[in-house]
């Protein structure tokens, strides 16, 4: 009975130490794929270089947080989601910045993103976006980020046809058109209320200054 026993617990345990061999350290259960979901202009084979998960290595001791931040090393994207998918895939999702304007620096444009996070450099700024312009053009910058807070409130029909933004302060936010009309934002709040009288007087009301700074006491000049 004793010899029984010790046999059933030597094969429990060769059985447990196979399935951990297999699953740990050999390549049976290896990364034989990696899927790319979410992606729009940033190539997969980058994300899958930046990744930097060999093939066939063991799909159960990749550490999925240090792929994650490996993977937010490329500037264009915000977020990353790493999972594994049995028996041999490693799916990382990913969702990319939007870039929202372009401000001038040394002769180029850097493209950011809402948040400010500069996405890439370009030599000119491209017709979709508006050219931001901050004394201090830096993320954090509280002129800056009230600007990137009011492109943001504008309503889409509007956002073509924004050609700059200027904000002295975080309070004095103002809009160029491309017909050349301007909008006295203000400073980024209220933008609901903002954005809905702004669409009306543009509809409405023809002026070449229109100050919504205050949606209470609305002015045009």
């Amino acid at each position: 009975m004793k010899a029984r026993t010790a046999f059933l617990v030597l094969l429990t345990a060769g059985v447990v130490g196979s399935a951990a061999w297999l699953v740990f350290f050999s390549p049976v259960l290896g990364v034989r794929s990696i899927e790319i979901v979410g992606n729009l202009t940033v190539p997969s084979e980058h994300i899958k270089q930046q990744a930097g998960v060999a093939e066939l290595h063991p799909l159960a001791t990749v550490n999925l947080a240090d792929v994650e931040s490996r993977v937010l090393g490329i500037r264009q994207l915000a977020t990353a989601k790493v999972d594994r998918v049995w028996p041999g895939t490693l799916k990382i999702e990913v969702v990319e910045r939007e870039p929202v304007a372009a401000i001038p620096a040394g002769g180029k444009f850097a493209i950011v993103d809402k948040q400010g996070v500069v996405i890439e450099i370009k030599p000119a700024a491209p017709a979709m976006l508006p050219v931001l312009k901050v004394g201090n053009p830096a993320q954090g910058d509280p002129a800056m980020m009230a600007a990137l807070k009011v492109i943001d409130a504008v309503p889409d029909a509007l956002a073509p046809k924004i050609r700059q933004v200027r904000a002295d302060t975080a309070e004095a936010v103002t809009l160029e058109l491309s017909d050349g009309r301007t909008v006295v934002w203000g400073g980024a709040d209220r933008p609901k209320e903002k954005a809905r009288i702004l669409t009306s007087l543009l509809k409405h009301e023809r002026a070449g200054v229109y100050d919504v700074s205050s949606p209470d006491v609305v002015t045009l000049k």
